[in-house]
């Protein structure tokens, strides 16, 4: 396959609507000041690991998120990718959990249970688009290795879709993401769990 690349996907820090517990989607709500904390022990924890590039789906919570590491990494720009966005989730966009179970009963349940492909007006498979942006990534990186800040959503559907368990993923948490096109493998889990200015760091 030729060189081998190696991307952190990592989820962006809290949004207001993460901290009202809304689902997100496609909507684009910016990041809570304590998401902007997130973000900054994030940027702290990749402090001299290696990262060259840095990217971002093309949602606000995202390019906020990336802003702030490429700063703190000395990225020259965000690459944004829109690949990387959230899911589309359609009639549940803003909703909480309590509201979506009022109005769809048992359907929330079936969906976290993957008994339920697409959610009534949403987005169906993501991962043909996902992996065509990783692919994309790939390309651009010339072999550095790539930070790329997206969402929940879009981690756990690639796990599930490289064959692993997917994992509930906490703000700038993530998974590293190897190989190249055609041939991509999910690497190690991670978290960077921001507790004031001493991030908990798992790489």
């Amino acid at each position: 396959m030729g060189r081998m690349g190696r991307i952190l996907l990592l989820r962006h820090g809290q949004s207001t609507w993460n901290a009202e517990r809304r689902w997100q989607g496609w909507a684009d709500p910016p990041l809570s000041e304590h998401g902007r904390e997130q973000a900054r022990g994030a940027a702290a924890a990749l402090t001299g690991k290696g990262l060259e590039v840095v990217a971002s789906s093309d949602l606000a919570r995202a390019r906020e998120t990336a802003d702030i590491i490429a700063a703190a990494i000395g990225a020259a720009e965000v690459i944004v990718e829109e690949g990387l966005r959230e899911r589309n989730v359609g009639e549940w966009s803003g909703l909480t959990d309590v509201e979506i179970h009022a109005r769809w009963p048992g359907m929330l349940d079936a969906w976290r249970a993957g008994e339920l492909a697409v959610l009534p007006g949403g987005e169906g498979d993501i991962n043909v688009r996902v992996v065509a942006g990783l692919d994309r990534l790939w390309d651009l990186s010339a072999g550095r290795a790539v930070v790329a800040v997206t969402h929940g959503g879009v981690i756990r559907g690639l796990e599930r879709h490289l064959g692993i368990a997917p994992q509930s993923v906490g703000n700038v948490g993530g998974r590293w993401i190897e190989g190249g096109p055609g041939a991509w493998r999910a690497g190690d889990p991670v978290v960077l769990a921001a507790t004031g200015s001493a991030p908990t760091t798992i790489l």
